[in-house]
């Protein structure tokens, strides 16, 4: 008799049984519509030529060695992590109220700011704070508080499913009438899995209440530069809150914007009131860094620090970043001309007013199951699908087989 004959199997994760379910699929006809990564039109991983560069001039650096980083991460990581998150010439960086936790991932970053936020925020261990993440939202948020050990986990109102967009007075009625203090997990751009943003006007109207009702910020920001193929633009709301005095936490990742899935590059930018706060809120996080994984890796954190403190690699980057959003944008318009010229029953407006990745399509369960099924293409139940997994080979075909699903399937 095992120790653990009573550990129960755990299911899998669904976007990557999806994946693994998509692989053994013997069709010729299969698509992934998936996979949160992006894809060339070949339907194959980009290493982004100057990530190919930069790496080469690591491999060629003989002053470099594999010595422990500081706790806190790659110093010039953190802090152009950081810049561009709130841009060159943000006050609150000029006032020395900014500072920065390499993390592993953007995972990692929440990971660290839901601890320390658990421990720090609201009074000390506040397991009761309420923590509201979006309705719907990438299903590893409420996961990450749940584990940091908050008890009490909310949505709040966002997808609107008649209209296909933003559910702006359920969410402002959400902020209303949370209790003060709440912890609101914020989209900062490319919404996981609706693609669908406030725009800056609601974002105001967004902080506004937020600042009224003494709510905290928590950005999540995973697609910076991939959902416009703007830095700025894709920042804005993480900067407008930061220009309205508010403290936040930002969670960034470079998973997406550099490609580097697999090297696990993430930061917690953290805006303070104050340099002696910032400094007493970075040694909390410091300690919790050193139970978690002690020191994080240095491969992926030198190869963005050296890009963005270069400007020809910099802007080389920014190059790369464009190809990858204008091919997500190419293959929204076409994916819609093509709805609308089968004349596929429903609205499909919300295809190009969606942005980043992510395609909520509205397509119901029961569609999902026709289409992986019948169809051989591969998306989540919630009828989310990545776009990138879209290619001018396959878009006919994905058309017409959710025309097909549409039409068969209610």
């Amino acid at each position: 008799m095992s120790l653990f004959c009573d550990v129960p199997l755990a299911a899998p994760v669904a976007v990557f049984k999806l994946t693994a379910d998509f692989r053994e699929d013997p069709s010729p006809n299969k698509v992934n519509l998936g996979v949160g990564a992006y894809r060339t039109d070949e339907g194959q991983p980009w290493v982004l030529p100057v990530v190919k560069k930069v790496e080469k001039m690591i491999a060629e650096d003989n002053s470099l060695n594999h010595e422990y980083l500081p706790i806190l991460g790659l110093p010039e990581f953190r802090s152009s992590s950081s810049k561009i998150a709130l841009g060159e010439d943000s006050p609150a960086i000029l006032e020395k109220r900014v500072g920065a936790v390499q993390c592993l991932g953007g995972t990692g970053a929440l990971k660290i700011g839901a601890e320390f936020l658990r421990r720090w925020y609201n009074g000390t261990n506040n397991t009761k704070t309420p923590i509201y993440v979006s309705a719907p939202t990438w299903e590893n948020h409420n996961a990450v508080f749940a584990n940091a050990g908050f008890e009490d986990i909310r949505p709040y109102k966002y997808w609107d499913a008649q209209k296909r967009g933003l559910d702006l007075s359920g969410f402002l009625g959400d902020l209303e009438s949370a209790p003060e203090h709440s912890i609101f997990v914020l989209h900062a751009c490319a919404h996981n899995p609706t693609g669908t943003d406030p725009s800056q006007d609601e974002w105001k109207q967004i902080a506004e209440v937020m600042k009224k009702r003494n709510l905290f910020a928590f950005f999540d920001s995973a697609y910076q530069g991939f959902a416009s193929g703007n830095l700025e633009k894709d920042a804005w709301a993480v900067r407008f809150f930061v220009s309205q005095g508010f403290e936040i936490l930002c969670a960034q990742s470079f998973s997406k914007n550099f490609g580097l899935y697999n090297e696990r590059v993430g930061n917690l930018t953290v805006v303070a009131k104050d340099e002696d706060n910032l400094n007493r809120v970075l040694s909390q996080m410091e300690k919790i860094v050193r139970i978690t994984w002690s020191n994080p890796p240095s491969q992926g954190a030198r190869l963005v620090a050296i890009t963005l403190n270069s400007p020809e690699l910099f802007a080389e980057w920014k190059d790369n970043v464009k190809t990858m959003a204008d091919r997500v944008l190419l293959m929204r318009a076409q994916l819609k001309a093509k709805l609308l010229a089968l004349g596929t029953p429903g609205t499909w407006e919300h295809i190009t007013e969606q942005i980043g990745m992510f395609s909520f399509t509205g397509l119901n369960p029961k569609q999902v199951e026709y289409l992986v099924k019948e169809k051989h293409i591969y998306l989540m139940a919630s009828g989310r699908i990545n776009m990138c997994g879209l290619t001018t080979k396959n878009i006919d075909y994905v058309a017409e087989s959710i025309h097909e699903a549409v039409t068969r399937v209610q």
